[in-house]
């Protein structure tokens, strides 16, 4: 099973949840249990672990067309064929060059060239990390080069590399709704979106559910720091019968623990309990499934 947890918005405590999820659901569920960090460019959940070891690190590569303009004849059938607009070709100059940054290594243009004048070379992407961590099966951890707008796919290859067939999966997503969370959650079992009794935590749930709505993916709610703000949110999951699966109680004590990256460390026993009864809810949608 693959549990992808994602927020519509930043700071709504989705890493929170996420890394809590890991901790409970090895203690309570299933010790071989796996938390991976999609959030490649800012990936962090690594800094809530008690020194964990490194068991691997490997550096992964785009693959990026390179033009050889002796061969090329300009003909321009490579740039029709690019999709994201990444090769500029002048021909009265005898110009023909690919943007690094806006190519998506679809291959396209090789497969359009006929006079062999494309190859592709590799261009370092950023690094896939294995951890071992006290509990559970580890953690794994994707991580952007700066510069690079390719976390879609980066988030591929991540996710490639993690075994889902003999271990329950966390999939911690980036904030948002664009590309880098709709790979994230493409092939999850079941979302979790995390929410904040706000007007902004609002205004983006509503946003995310129309997303998961779209792609057909079951989810449920958690509401986290409630007892702040207002009701809205409650009343938005009433009027559209989306489940509640639990509510993390605002704790002033526990944001400083967090703070700290102590997360796991003097957990209050109301949290406890709610993410018990959260990974009960999860448990009885997995025998179903």
């Amino acid at each position: 099973m693959k549990i992808a947890v994602a927020s519509g918005k930043g700071g709504t405590g989705k890493t929170t949840i996420s890394v809590n999820l890991f901790y409970f659901i090895s203690k309570e569920w299933d010790s071989n249990v796996r938390l991976v960090d999609c959030d490649v460019e800012e990936p962090n959940d690594v800094l809530f672990f008690n020194n964990p070891a490194i068991q691997s690190r490997e550096e992964v590569y785009q693959l990026i067309p390179e033009i050889d303009t002796e061969k090329c004849t300009f003909c321009k059938k490579c740039q029709e064929w690019c999709e994201f607009n990444a090769i500029t070709i002048v021909p009265k100059l005898n110009f023909a060059e690919v943007d690094a940054s806006l190519c998506h290594s679809c291959g396209a243009c090789s497969a359009a060239c006929e006079f062999d004048a494309i190859t592709e070379i590799e261009k370092p992407l950023g690094t896939i990390t294995n951890y071992q961590t006290d509990f559970g099966k580890g953690l794994t951890e994707g991580c952007l080069n700066v510069g690079s707008s390719m976390q879609t796919m980066l988030i591929k290859k991540l996710k490639s590399r993690v075994d889902n067939n003999d271990c329950l999966t966390i999939l911690d997503a980036p904030p948002g709704t664009s590309c880098p969370v709709v790979e994230t959650v493409a092939d999850a079992d079941y979302i979790i979106l995390v929410t904040e009794p706000t007007p902004f935590g609002l205004h983006d749930l509503k946003i995310t559910v129309e997303l998961l709505d779209e792609l057909q993916k079951p989810f449920g709610v958690i509401v986290n720091k409630a007892g702040l703000g207002n009701r809205d949110v409650y009343e938005f999951l009433e009027e559209n019968n989306i489940e509640l699966l639990g509510e993390i109680p605002f704790d002033r004590n526990f944001a400083v623990s967090y703070s700290s990256g102590d997360l796991l460390q003097n957990i209050p026993d109301k949290t406890t309990r709610v993410f018990g009864e959260i990974i009960q809810k999860i448990r009885r949608k997995e025998v179903v499934k």
